[in-house]
């Protein structure tokens, strides 16, 4: 049976030893790693989305998303201990649950990393578009600025952003990495200042009423700001070229977790109890769908009335620093996000790259879209491929509908992993496990109850995305992946191609070697 198409872990281990990439991280260049790809809209931006879902009881919200991010970690830091090879949890599925349920994760990373990317092109754009009117007094027409979901036509900053990043990866990944990781400590310093700033401020009368929308509400925008902490998986695809693996991913994954749960808990503190954070509502008092045009249009409404909510922004940290005096300060916040989002995106679209590598070294993906370019020496195609479609969806999308959709994806792939570690406890004891899992009966229900419990409180239509993508994906594996599956032909190591990966120089050597400087 197709379902059972298992891949052995040792013939995994093989594949990657005759066909691997360079082994260069140690523990601090995969914890920088993980903060860079941690690190984006989903503080920058999301801060709003969530308290228009759960208003200051999103901090609840930022303690849920962390929670079910921290045992799902902990069962990555397992396999990929076990597994030092890329592909993340496409990998491990392949070897414990078979190749049509890899196939299904693979294809469900692949929408996390294009639609990651696209949310924070438009998160970017809110920035760069606040930053121009409030340091230029210069405004982009808000038709060009939003899509239709916002009111708007198309994100024309969004689509820049996405065709600039794109011809990054194409010309050269070493440049790349060289902006990358400058742009990692902008981060940092810039949530830094916002937290100095912000919490002396706080006024413990702005977290009440602490939970509006009760409880659903905070589990709703858990479900959404989801999309803040998923950028620590870039860790685990980084395995098969990190030195030492067994110790050093796992202290990568959980260290960059760690210190981006401590930033997004005093962040969200900070801008709370500085300015407020309750949802806006209509005229009648109806909650109003983050996203929506309603409440694009009732947050025009109150601007024009000289009121501009935090739900209603789109640089909502940038925006706290001007309420509270720091104008000047709150401008060089947003000029640090416009530095440091794009960063961001080039990780997603690398991650992204790097599943497509691992799933064509299966046989399960044209080997042409791993096709290195003559004279750039970098994928090409596939990052053509996958920049086309997230300018696509930057263009029209909301930023919290893309978070979403992306979400829907991710949880169905951790999800997978934490039955993956179970599964292996059972079948496959004997085999060493440099890190273990603790107390993995209570970890393991914990990680996948925590992604299902996430999923059902996603919008509908992001719950509807997964299985149509899903079913498009399932059209194109027996279509070309079934029948020239390696493990279906009896390949259990690549047949050449080791020219292919020697020419690819891959991003994370390079943000390593910038680490280490």
């Amino acid at each position: 049976m197709i379902f059972w198409r298992i891949k052995p872990l040792d013939a995994i281990l093989a594949t990657a030893e005759k066909k691997s990439l360079h082994r260069s991280l140690g523990a601090w260049q995969l914890t920088l790693l993980g903060v860079g790809a941690i690190i984006g809209t989903g503080i920058f931006v999301l801060t709003a989305e969530a308290a228009q879902k759960a208003g200051p009881g999103m901090l609840v919200s930022f303690v849920i998303a962390g929670f079910v991010c921290a045992v799902a970690a902990l069962c990555y830091s397992e396999l990929s201990s076990m597994v030092p090879v890329s592909g993340s949890a496409y990998t491990y599925s392949y070897a414990v649950l078979g190749e049509l349920i890899a196939w299904v994760v693979g294809w469900a990373l692949v929408l996390e990393y294009a639609v990651a990317a696209s949310a924070v092109a438009v998160g970017w754009s809110g920035y760069f578009v606040g930053l121009l009117h409030n340091s230029l007094r210069l405004d982009i027409p808000p038709a060009l600025a939003s899509g239709p979901y916002a009111g708007g036509l198309i994100n024309l900053p969004a689509v820049v952003v996405c065709v600039i990043v794109s011809g990054l990866l194409v010309i050269g990944t070493k440049e790349s990495a060289t902006f990358t990781g400058i742009l990692v400590v902008v981060k940092i310093i810039a949530l830094t200042v916002f937290i100095a700033l912000a919490l002396p401020v706080l006024d413990v009368h702005n977290f009440q009423p602490f939970l509006p929308l009760g409880g659903a509400g905070a589990v709703a925008a858990a479900a959404s700001i989801f999309f803040a902490y998923v950028g620590f998986d870039a860790v685990s695809t980084a395995a098969e070229e990190t030195k030492n693996p067994q110790r050093n991913v796992p202290i990568g994954l959980i260290g960059s977790l760690g210190i981006c749960t401590l930033f997004y808990l005093l962040v969200a503190a900070g801008a709370i109890g500085a300015v407020g954070a309750q949802p806006v509502l209509d005229p009648a008092g109806n909650h109003l769908a983050p996203g929506s045009a309603a409440l694009a249009e009732q947050c025009r409404s109150l601007a024009a009335v000289g009121q501009e909510p935090l739900v209603c922004s789109h640089e909502a940290l940038a925006q706290v620093l001007r309420q509270i005096g720091w104008a000047k300060i709150g401008n060089l916040l947003g000029f640090a996000a416009f530095l440091a989002l794009p960063s961001v995106v080039l990780m997603m679209l690398f991650g992204q790259t790097r599943i497509f590598f691992v799933m064509a070294r299966d046989g399960l993906l044209p080997e042409a879209l791993s096709r290195v370019h003559p004279r750039f020496k970098t994928p090409h195609v596939v990052t053509l491929v996958t920049g086309s479609a997230v300018t696509l969806a930057a263009a029209f999308l909301p930023v919290g509908k893309l978070a979403d959709i992306s979400n829907s994806g991710t949880l169905f792939a951790f999800m997978t992993v934490a039955l993956t570690v179970m599964i292996l406890r059972v079948r496959d004891r004997s085999r060493a496990r440099p890190f273990r899992t603790p107390a993995i009966w209570l970890v393991g229900p914990l990680a996948v109850a925590g992604c299902a419990t996430l999923f059902l409180f996603l919008p509908t239509d992001a719950k509807l995305v997964f299985p149509i993508w899903g079913t498009i994906g399932l059209i194109f594996y027996f279509s070309y992946g079934y029948r020239n599956s390696h493990v279906a032909l009896g390949v259990t190591t690549p047949l050449g191609g080791e020219d292919l990966i020697a020419e690819i120089r891959p991003l994370t050597d390079c943000a390593g070697e910038i680490a280490r400087d």
